[in-house]
């Protein structure tokens, strides 16, 4: 039976105060790295012990093991790769065997490494060995692909200090603080819930008999890194953990953030998740359905079976040295008016289920959420930051060839929504951003990005201060446009618009004489002529602007706004 009897401390990576203030110094005359806010949370795991028995990045030799078969060089169980994946320009700037500093978005240095291992990963074999499948409907094999640096640095790390949390400080515990405070209890047996997503009456029942079932103390254990695109903002989950953890016995149960940025990868998540807590002194851990799954790969099918996270934490618990205590999907039932596993539920009986996806529809059109799904303290916080659809910020994103009409219709849109009123409308039109936000960029691929993810970034603070963004780019590639649209959909509803008139219609109508001049190799990397439009696949709605009027055009944009319920007809 595992307890936490004289449990130990577990390595820490960090040097003492003094240390310290003098690496701090000497630091400032090396190559400096400024870390990703997935780079931020991998880093604070290493230097607490979180990532034990790990003491760096990992060597390449290390990263060959655990992609191909979950295992470090010396044998040692470890289901992620984690290394620091850095630009080719900065990977060319410096050696093995030489130490960089580590900096955090503010430029305040974090740790040093002293770098062992500089390749180029195969990022395919990564993904298809790691999350089972090089397709970037998952969030992790599209952070890969399109996010991560293209070189990775491993080596062992010196901590300096950890990251600065100015939110809910009193909730965030390092491995050691975790286990003293057990001690402190006298609590040998903890179980822990991991989540990502708001407590409703189903976590709480699955909590309460995974409890129950192992005899232990409740840890709740909510990730507070970076989780799935789209999902709540941890600020709102937090405040929903604490607006119920009045309904858990206070001397059992304690609530402790865990600063972790998932990758959503299913089974070898949940071993992952499995090791960290141990190392947080946990000895049982709760492995529910679909585990950190992220939901349909491109054919529309789950990514993992529903169960596959169990089974593979079952195969591995013993070595990890801790106990899983696993779980069916929690539904309730009418007739008895409470939940169960969706296995033990009576013959004959009334199954009610809201999902995610009918739970933000009733947030977002106002509609009631039964007391039997969630606590009114949860729904009410919820809706602080869910007001209906017609109260939101939005993004309507134009794309299509130069010429397409994208600025007219977007023009027209525009006086049509400040005509209607009620929140402020703002047009980003590819032009005008070029002239105000991008003047000092080309029109290389490299550049083209820079410029979309500036108006993306643009449009999402609109978004997410209530207003209404009107973008029209060319935006002529697929990553680009998915990335722009995860920023957006943090905040609100971002519509995609393909404005598909074909490059003949589009150079028929070409004033500027732009693609006369891109056919006679006099501007180069020129969409439509030298250079790809990746159309889209999955847009919102789909125009085309060959003898059709812009005002119809534009009304066909209103009623797709109306129809999600972002505007009132």
């Amino acid at each position: 039976m595992i307890s936490l009897a004289n449990l130990a401390p577990v390595p820490e990576l960090y040097v003492s105060f003094e240390s310290a203030q003098k690496l701090k110094v000497e630091a400032g005359n090396l190559p400096s790295w400024d870390l990703t806010q997935r780079q931020i949370c991998d880093l604070e795991l290493l230097m607490n012990g979180g990532f034990y028995p790990l003491k760096g990045f990992l060597s390449e030799a290390d990263y060959n093991g655990v992609v191909k078969d979950m295992r470090l060089a010396d044998g040692t169980l470890w289901p992620m790769p984690i290394n620091l994946d850095v630009s080719e320009e900065f990977a060319a700037k410096i050696e093995v065997g030489q130490d960089i500093a580590l900096r955090d978005q503010e430029g305040v240095i974090l740790a040093i490494l002293s770098i062992s291992d500089k390749w180029v990963p195969n990022k395919s074999d990564e993904a298809k060995g790691v999350f089972g499948a090089d397709d970037v409907a998952h969030p992790a094999v599209n952070y890969l692909h399109h996010t991560a640096g293209n070189v990775y640095l491993g080596g062992p790390v010196i901590g300096i200090q950890q990251p600065v949390h100015y939110d809910f400080k009193a909730r965030r515990d390092t491995p050691n603080e975790l286990r003293a405070y057990f001690r402190k209890l006298g609590w040998r047996k903890v179980v822990a819930f991991q989540t990502r997503n708001p407590l409703h009456r189903a976590h709480q029942e699955l909590t309460f008999r995974a409890a129950r079932e192992a005899q232990a103390n409740l840890l709740i254990n909510p990730t507070v890194g970076m989780t799935k695109p789209g999902d709540v903002d941890h600020f709102t989950r937090v405040r929903c953990y604490e607006a119920v953890l009045d309904k858990y016995p206070a001397a059992t149960t304690h609530l402790s953030l865990l600063p972790l940025a998932m990758r959503m990868g299913g089974p070898r998540e949940a071993v992952w998740h499995a090791i960290i807590r141990k190392n947080h002194g946990i000895t049982h851990f709760i492995v529910g359905r679909d585990h950190a799954g992220p939901g349909k790969n491109s054919k529309g099918e789950n990514f993992y079976g529903p169960y596959d996270a169990q089974a593979l934490v079952g195969q591995h618990q013993k070595e990890i040295g801790i106990e899983m205590v696993d779980f069916k999907q929690m539904v309730y039932v009418q007739e008895k008016a409470q939940y169960f596993p969706v296995d033990e539920v009576p013959e004959g009986s009334t199954v009610l289920d809201i999902s995610g996806t009918e739970l933000r529809r009733r947030l977002r059109e106002g509609l009631e959420i039964p007391d039997w799904f969630s606590f009114p303290e949860v729904v009410a916080q919820l809706r602080r930051t869910s007001p209906a659809r017609d109260k939101q910020g939005f993004t309507v994103f134009f794309t299509g060839l130069s010429g397409s009409g994208k600025s007219t219709i977007a023009n027209a849109l525009m006086v049509k929504l400040m005509e209607m009123g009620g929140r402020p409308v703002t047009l980003l039109d590819g032009d005008v951003v070029r002239k105000h936000l991008s003047s000092e960029l080309g029109f290389s691929k490299e550049h083209r990005d820079i410029n979309i993810r500036r108006i993306g970034y643009v449009a999402s603070e609109i978004t997410k201060n209530g207003g209404i963004a009107l973008c029209a780019p060319i935006a002529p590639y697929t990553a680009t446009r998915r990335a722009v649209r995860e920023m957006i959909e943090a905040f609100g509803a971002f519509i995609e618009v393909h404005v598909a008139t074909s490059v003949e219609e589009c150079e028929r109508r070409d004033r500027k004489g732009l693609y006369k001049l891109a056919r006679e190799g006099k501007i180069k990397e020129f969409t439509g002529i030298s250079d790809p439009y990746e159309a889209p696949t999955h847009a919102e709605l789909v125009v085309d602007t060959e003898n059709v009027s812009v005002d119809h055009c534009a009304h066909q944009v209103i009623l797709q706004l109306e129809s999600l319920g972002l505007i009132r007809g």
